[in-house]
This record gives structure tokens, C-alpha cells and sequence, in this order.
């Protein structure tokens, strides 16, 4: 009888990243079924979509409340399906929120639960990482100080590194790329990544948008936003009259690498742009009341990954009340007329690149650690 693999996304990113583990599974367990919260990456790799993670993506305290029946109605669907299909085991990817309670029903069931990436207890409400714990049967981790947190707090723990490190190298060049989005090469490339979900988007697009004007003003540039495949590129060109802002689609990589500075909503675009060069300014909103409630909880000294995993301040955070578009424009303008403090930020960012790339693709050692685990588990 084929194995029966649960495999649960619900952001951008965490599609990705499972549907590359899922891929590096298929060629250790060729037989094995896949179903489960997929996006279109997975989708794409072969798991059979019972929901699908786009309807789960919400951010914020309160943001979420209006949500909740529909997500919960998906969580239903996908419990009938797993009490139906009885998984060996379960890979949840991220969304904790969502996937600590699909573990809670995993664990009375007997399935073992397998955690890809890492939820950030170590940054806020640290105290869930007790129930983590008695819910997880190990936790598969992409950023090194992670590990240390969690075994810890008891959490059997493996860093496998981080699978953005390990996209192949791109061999466009920057005039190629200037004329496949009609940019001008003798002018600096800005680019523009407001977030992975529509909700932060719309939040943060008339910001962007202003500081587009500020910068424009004083250093005409290319313009180019990045769209997601959660938002589409028809959700920005319904918001963005401008003409002088470019919306490109799968084609991210290339931008960040190209760019001259980037503005980068704080997230795991941050650590795309830290990969690729980017010297970025990264910012970040959400609703006040979500802002009030949520502040008090977090427990780093900074926001944004790139500066959590350099330990020190290397690239400027602008969030809430500081996330401007005057602000925004000051900040990127300091990079694009100081090529000193463009050096510097490129020799610190390198420096976060070396520490977060593997020797093994990540989702090859996640694979094979999930394997192993699978064989102790049946001997």
C-alpha cells in the first residue's frame, strides 16, 4: 500500500519551499500519495489540493477575525480528509496559527508531525513553544540560530539551511533584463516588493507609491514591482496608475540582483534581497489596533531577518508610524547617491549569504532527515 503524506502550506513561501521537499520525497518515495493545503507550487509538484493555501494567507491580530468562519470551513474540509485518508505522516509547513491546530487533531490520530520551518517563538509569545513541543515530533529549521532555541525548549530540532540559498544562479545579464521590461540601462533600477499578500499590499502601496514620486524627483530611476503569485500582477496595475512603475511576474530573482536599492515589505522577501546583493530598506504596517496589541509581545531588537541574522543593524527598518513615503524616499536615496554606504551594505549582506548557505540543497537534507525519521518510526 502506497504511503499517505499530509503536506500543509499556507503562505507564499511555504509553497515554495514544500514543493521543492516534496519533489526531493518523490525521488526517495516514488510510490508515495501527497495531498493536503497546497498553493500552486505544490499543486504543480504533484500534492492533490483538499484546500488550497491562498485561502489561508492573512495577516494581523485583528486582520484576521473577519476570516476566521472561512478558514475555519477550510479546516474542517481538510480534517474530514485526513480522518478519511489516515496519513502516515504530516509535513506542516509554517502558518502556525493555522497548523498548530491541524497538529492538535494529528496528535490524538497517531500521526507523526513533521515541522518545516521553523514558527518564530523565539520573536513573540514564546510561551507556545510548550505546546509545540508535546504536538511536533521534530522541527526541521532554516535559520541557524534556531536551532539552538529549540532543543532548548525540548523541541527535537535539525537545521537544514535556508532553500532560497540554494536557487540556481541566474545567467541573464542587466541589459537583458532592461530590455525584457523595457527599462533603461543608464538609469538605476529600484525595486519595488510591497509583500506576498494582497491585505499587506494595500496597506503599503500608497507609501511606496509616494516615495516613488520623492525619488523620481531627485534621481530618475526605473521603477520595477515585483508581484507575487498570491497577489498577481493584476491586483497592482487595478491599484497603480503610474507610468513610471513597471510590474513584472516571475521574474524577482533577476530584479533583486540588478537593483540599486531595493524597498522591501519585512518578510522572507527580505532574505530573497539579502541573497541576491539587494542593498534594500526594509518596512513594514499593519492596522494600529493589530500594532497596540502585538508590540508588547515581540521580543527582538529588530524586525527584519537580515538584521536578526547579522546581530547588528546592516539594512534601515522603517515600520509602522516611520514607514513613509518620505521616509522611504530618504532612506533609498541615501543609497543610490552614497556608493560608500551601497558598498557597505553589499559586503554586510554578503556576509548573511555565506551564513545561510548549506553545503546540500535544504530540501534535500530536509528529505533526507524526514526519511531516516520515517525508517526509525517503522523499525
Amino acid at each position: 500500500m502506497a504511503m499517505k503524506i499530509l503536506v500543509s502550506a499556507g503562505e507564499t513561501s511555504g509553497d515554495r519551499y514544500a514543493a521543492e521537499l516534496v519533489l526531493e520525497l518523490r525521488r526517495r518515495l516514488p510510490d508515495a500519495e501527497f495531498f493536503g493545503s497546497a498553493g500552486p507550487l505544490m499543486r504543480e509538484a504533484g500534492v492533490e489540493p483538499i484546500i488550497r493555501s491562498e485561502s489561508l494567507a492573512v495577516v494581523g491580530l485583528l486582520e484576521v477575525v473577519r476570516h476566521i468562519p472561512r478558514i475555519y470551513g477550510e479546516f474542517k474540509t481538510l480534517m474530514r480528509e485526513i480522518k478519511k485518508r489516515q496519513p502516515d505522516f504530516a509535513i506542516l509547513t509554517d502558518s502556525p496559527d493555522f497548523h498548530i491546530r491541524v497538529a492538535a487533531k494529528l496528535k490524538p490520530l497517531g500521526v507523526p508531525v513533521v515541522w518545516y520551518v521553523a514558527p518564530q517563538f523565539w520573536a513573540w509569545r514564546q510561551w507556545r513553544v510548550h505546546k509545540f513541543r508535546r504536538l511536533v515530533s521534530f522541527l526541521l529549521c532554516i535559520f541557524p540560530f534556531e536551532q539552538k532555541f529549540f532543543r532548548e525548549h525540548g523541541v527535537v530540532t535539525t537545521y537544514v539551511g535556508h532553500p532560497l540559498a540554494d536557487a540556481p544562479v541566474s545567467t541573464t545579464t542587466r541589459e537583458e533584463h532592461c530590455t525584457r521590461h523595457n527599462l533603461d540601462p543608464s538609469l538605476p533600477i529600484v525595486a519595488l516588493l510591497p509583500g506576498s499578500r494582497r491585505g499587506e499590499s494595500a496597506r503599503h502601496i500608497p507609501h511606496v507609491l509616494s516615495a516613488v514620486d520623492l525619488i523620481a524627483a531627485q534621481k530618475p530611476s526605473n521603477f520595477v514591482l515585483a508581484a507575487s503569485n498570491a497577489t498577481g500582477a493584476e491586483f497592482f496595475r487595478e491599484r497603480i496608475s503610474a507610468q513610471n512603475v513597471r510590474i513584472v511576474e516571475n521574474d524577482t530573482q533577476n530584479l533583486l540582483r540588478f537593483a540599486d536599492v531595493a524597498l522591501v515589505a519585512s518578510g522572507t522577501a527580505t532574505v530573497e534581497a539579502a541573497l541576491q546583493g539587494a542593498p534594500m530598506v526594509v518596512f513594514y504596517r499593519v492596522s494600529w489596533s493589530t500594532w497596540l496589541l502585538g508590540k508588547p509581545l515581540v521580543k527582538t531588537p529588530y524586525y527584519s531577518m537580515v538584521n536578526l541574522l547579522a546581530n547588528r543593524e546592516i539594512v534601515p527598518e522603517l515600520i509602522q508610524s516611520d514607514c513613509t513615503g518620505d521616509r522611504l524616499a530618504a532612506a533609498a536615496l541615501r543609497l543610490l547617491t552614497q556608493p560608500e554606504e551601497q558598498r557597505r551594505m553589499k559586503a554586510d549582506l554578503s556576509e548573511v549569504r555565506q551564513n545561510l548557505a548549506g553545503a546540500a540543497p535544504a530540501a534535500t537534507k530536509a528529505a533526507e532527515e524526514i526519511c531516516r525519521r520515517i525508517e526509525s518510526l517503522a523499525s
